[in-house]
């Protein structure tokens, strides 16, 4: 996969053969220096191919666990990925052990994503985030089609939602510089391939494309800062706000990737996926709806007006708070898309023991696969099935034991933004319900269909490997 890359550069065959011998010698260094498996680490697994060990990891993730776990006396495996050593660890939830927050440029990150996201900076930016939304379904309202897709049209509005949050405004006020900081932001994701990931030293054309991508949205960031700074012009925003901590441009242009990434990969996919969920189940739907309207009457005196009229009065304590069944809706779809391994590296200095006959080695790491436990049928009933009602009062299949649910994460390594991710969703689903009626899934050309497929072999929570519409109705003014 790797070495076909290269072909598509339209290269010399000079400069194929040299790129070709780079590669080779390169893996040839890391296998010899890979480090060897102590007697009492997990049985290394046979799933793996020579060289680069179990690229199945990075390939077909899910499966590769489960064949992995089942063809292991203990439940436990090690296997190589790339240069590194891994253990699978079956006997116990990781999670329930933390690391600290740690130091340095995390450290930093985690710092400005709480200032940015607590008290009055998300009630101040309220209205903005309510113009946003408002703009984007009046063009679904006024679109002929009446169709659209989630996975773009709700995706696109959570990356506004996001660069207007944690970046600035100037971005987010101007579609067409919008859209394109959002194709090189997906440049920059799609870069993550097994082998770049495997191999970070290779001379792979991912990771040109990675630097090329990340020069050019820096050079936006850094005009948009040169140009506050010549003309002393100010604004309330998250940009703003680092200037005036007096961070650097590489610092503030990392942190807000980094933001980006970790609000975008999830929150943009997440909301698109509970809006198709809930349209799947038209019960869902309805008693959604029906909160919304109760919210909104709540702070509205004038509920002849039209619902996504009456929605702009509701104080962001309300948008927090008074929608409990809209939550579940997304905790039931990050369940579902919480997909992908956790780590842990052994920095102790000693080998640390899992069983009574083996041990995680010193300088090896741990993964633990999140669908030993989000799609358990012991924990979950039917757990392939989106079904909000199972973290409801009298079930609360969440609540069995500590961790049972790990969307938000957990311990001493929580999500930073949820306040501002739930936000989000909260904003989305109510006005969309309040924009729309009829709504159904749909294939390109209007006619009714299900669900799309999810693949639990994912890494993340991800767009679906085929396209799916919403059919829908503008609501009556």
């Amino acid at each position: 996969m790797a070495l076909a890359d290269l072909f598509d550069w339209g290269a010399s065959p000079l400069t194929i053969g040299i790129s070709i011998l780079v590669v080779l010698s390169t893996l040839l260094y890391y296998v010899t220096s890979r480090p060897a498996l102590p007697k009492d680490a997990p049985k290394l697994t046979s799933i793996s191919w020579p060289v680069i060990g179990s690229r199945q990891f990075f390939t077909k993730r899910w499966e590769f666990y489960q064949a992995a776990k089942a063809s292991s006396k203990t439940g436990n495996f090690s296997f190589y990925a790339g240069e590194h050593t891994v253990k699978r660890d079956g006997s116990r939830n990781p999670l329930e052990k933390n690391q600290t927050e740690g130091s340095g440029f995390t450290g930093y990150f985690h710092k400005r994503v709480i200032s940015l996201v607590k008290g009055n900076r998300l009630k101040n930016g309220l209205p903005k985030l309510m113009q946003d939304v408002r703009a984007s379904l009046d063009k679904l309202a006024a679109d002929k089609t009446a169709l659209t897709d989630p996975f773009e049209s709700i995706y696109g509005l959570v990356f506004q939602f996001t660069m207007r949050t944690v970046a600035c405004n100037e971005i987010a006020d101007d579609p067409a510089l919008l859209e394109r900081c959002l194709k090189l932001f997906e440049s920059i994701e799609s870069t993550a391939t097994p082998f770049t990931i495997m191999y970070p030293a290779l001379p792979l054309p991912a990771k040109l494309q990675r630097t090329w991508s990340g020069a050019q949205l820096y050079m936006i960031f850094k005009r948009i800062v040169d140009a506050r700074n010549a003309e002393g012009r100010r604004d309330d925003d998250g940009l703003q706000f680092l200037m005036d901590q007096g961070d650097n441009v590489t610092d503030i242009i990392t942190f807000v990737l980094g933001a980006l990434f970790a609000g975008q990969l999830n929150s943009g996919i997440n909301a698109a996926w509970t809006l198709v969920y809930m349209i799947n189940k038209p019960e869902w739907l309805s008693k959604v709806r029906a909160e919304v309207v109760a919210m909104a009457s709540r702070y509205c005196s004038d509920t002849s007006a039209p619902l996504k009229d009456q929605l702009i009065h509701v104080p962001i304590e309300a948008w927090e708070s008074e929608l409990p069944l809209v939550d579940f809706c997304l905790k039931d779809s990050i369940r579902l898309q919480t997909m992908g391994a956790t780590f842990r590296k052994n920095v102790s200095e000693r080998s640390i023991p899992i069983n009574s006959t083996e041990v995680i080695p010193d300088e090896s790491y741990v993964a633990w696969h999140v669908g030993d436990l989000h799609y358990h049928p012991a924990v979950y009933k039917n757990p392939d099935e989106w079904d909000p009602s199972r973290y409801m009062p009298g079930r609360e299949e969440d609540k069995q034991f500590q961790y049972a649910w790990i969307g938000w994460g957990v311990g001493r390594h929580p999500c930073l933004g949820r306040r501002f991710a739930e936000l989000e969703n909260n904003l989305t689903v109510a006005f969309f319900v309040a924009y729309f009626d009829d709504l159904k899934l749909a294939d390109e050309r209007g006619s009714e269909r299900g669900l799309p497929r999810s693949d639990r072999n994912n890494h993340s929570a991800r767009k679906p490997s085929e396209r799916i519409w919403i059919k829908y109705q503008p609501a009556a003014a």
